[in-house]
């Protein structure tokens, strides 16, 4: 494995992140124990869930996955050999069943959240606690253009701060990050950091991969100039860079299939990018996945891969991506395609 330090902290963090939305919906308990099982075996080290987890967000397995990762740190009693990384819901519709609804990123909300998350993981402190998507009215999960609320309220990032950093002198944080951020977002948060004497983010978990490499543009440069790290989540786009949506090989119960909403990353353009890339790759040799999660993890501003898997066979080809370098023709192909289809997905 290797280990990438996370943002500017002091924490060793392996470049390959264990993400864990499907644990209680897609995936038993039973089965996340083995994923949690064999990725430390591996040299993992780094696992990222969120109270809103499992995924598709509904109010009867709300916390579940949290609930299924405490069980196996009370179980094995190995809390000090992972970093831990969770996150606090944003309002949303994908929330409505959280706090009423009402979710925010003030004392009030943080504090129930982060107590909710530290009760169902069973453990007295995160490693990393990160602001899931912002509560402002602004372009995320695949939205386009920006336009402005007609009534623009939200809770004032200092005392957001404030509240993080109190958690953070009380032992129950380490670290901040952000998620779903943007540029303006992310500096704003560094900037009230360094005003106010407060926490400074360490991290950005945002959409990167082949289909969707819009963090370049913008946040590349925050994360290079202030230290923060990606967190790169949706690697695969929920699975299509597989290929295995093209070829027909994709299971009854894969996720696209259960969840047919989820089509972020199943547009024409879209498919057109994965079948050029699935093509590059198999003729170097590579499978469609081991080509695109071994991309993002050659990226300069990378903290961690966050990969996600189902089966036990999907969870070792991702983590053996890590033992894949792309050679400077291979990356040549790479932006040839990504020159005609420019973030397909964003």
């Amino acid at each position: 494995m290797i280990y990438n330090t996370l943002g500017h902290s002091d924490i060793q963090v392996s470049r390959i992140c264990l993400g864990t939305m499907t644990w209680g919906e897609q995936n038993t308990q039973a089965e996340a124990f083995e994923q949690m099982d064999y990725a430390l075996s591996q040299g993992v080290n780094f696992w990222d869930t969120a109270e809103l987890y499992a995924v598709p967000p509904r109010a009867e397995t709300y916390g579940k996955t949290e609930e299924i990762i405490g069980h196996w740190l009370t179980k094995t009693g190995k809390r000090n050999e992972i970093v831990l990384a969770s996150k606090i819901a944003g309002p949303s519709d994908l929330s409505l069943h959280i706090r009423d609804g009402k979710t925010k990123f003030n004392r009030a909300h943080i504090t129930a959240a982060l107590e909710g998350s530290l009760k169902r993981l069973q453990t007295d402190y995160l490693d990393l606690y990160q602001l899931h998507w912002p509560e402002r009215q602004t372009n995320f999960f695949g939205d386009l253009g920006y336009t402005p609320a007609d009534e623009d309220v939200f809770t004032p990032i200092e005392e957001t701060l404030e509240v993080l950093s109190d958690f953070v002198k009380q032992g129950k944080i380490r670290h901040i990050g952000l998620s779903n951020e943007t540029p303006w977002g992310t500096m704003k948060f560094i900037e009230t950091a360094e005003r106010l004497g407060l926490e400074k983010i360490v991290t950005v978990q945002n959409p990167y991969s082949l289909l969707n490499r819009s963090y370049e543009v913008g946040l590349a440069e925050v994360s290079h100039r202030e230290d923060v790290g990606l967190l790169a989540y949706s690697p695969l786009g929920f699975g299509v860079l597989s290929g295995k949506y093209l070829n027909g090989t994709a299971a009854e119960n894969a996720r696209l299939n259960l969840f047919p909403g989820y089509d972020r990353y199943s547009n024409n353009n879209a498919v057109k990018a994965t079948e050029l890339y699935a093509a590059l790759a198999h003729g170097n040799g590579l499978t469609p996945t081991l080509l695109a999660l071994a991309f993002v993890n050659s990226r300069p501003f990378l903290s961690a891969n966050i990969i996600g898997a189902t089966t036990m066979a999907q969870l070792k080809e991702n983590i053996d991506s890590i033992n894949v370098t792309l050679d400077d023709e291979t990356l040549h192909q790479i932006e040839r395609i990504h020159a005609q289809y420019t973030i397909p997905s964003p």
